[in-house]
């Protein structure tokens, strides 16, 4: 997996990498001074409707089957990022490794 450092306009370190399905994911170091924390997750959650159902809630597509674009207005917020602080991360890292390791998921 590439990883790409860069840095937020503000300044703040962030990496960029896909994920397996090809979504935009980035870890980014928070602006909060305390506790000190990171985002982590994908940049856009890229919502979906199945095409037999789309009519029914207003969306408009030439598919009939499978997932097509959902239309989510500019004002409505849809979070993909995890803020999680130092200690959260910290807990979170006997998972990761146990799966990088052995491919299970347990505590």
């Amino acid at each position: 997996m590439e990883i790409v450092p860069s840095t937020t306009g503000r300044g703040f370190a962030l990496l960029e990498f896909s994920d397996l399905y090809g979504a935009r994911c980035n870890v980014q170091l928070s602006s909060l001074v305390e506790p000190e924390a990171i985002w982590l997750g994908v940049e856009d959650a890229e919502p979906k409707i199945m095409a037999s159902h789309a009519a029914a809630f207003g969306v408009n597509t030439k598919e009939a089957n499978g997932w097509v674009p959902y239309p989510i207005p500019d004002q409505v917020l849809l979070t993909t990022r995890m803020h999680l602080s130092r200690e959260q991360v910290a807990a979170l890292l006997p998972v990761l490794q146990r799966f990088a390791a052995t491919g299970e998921v347990r505590i």
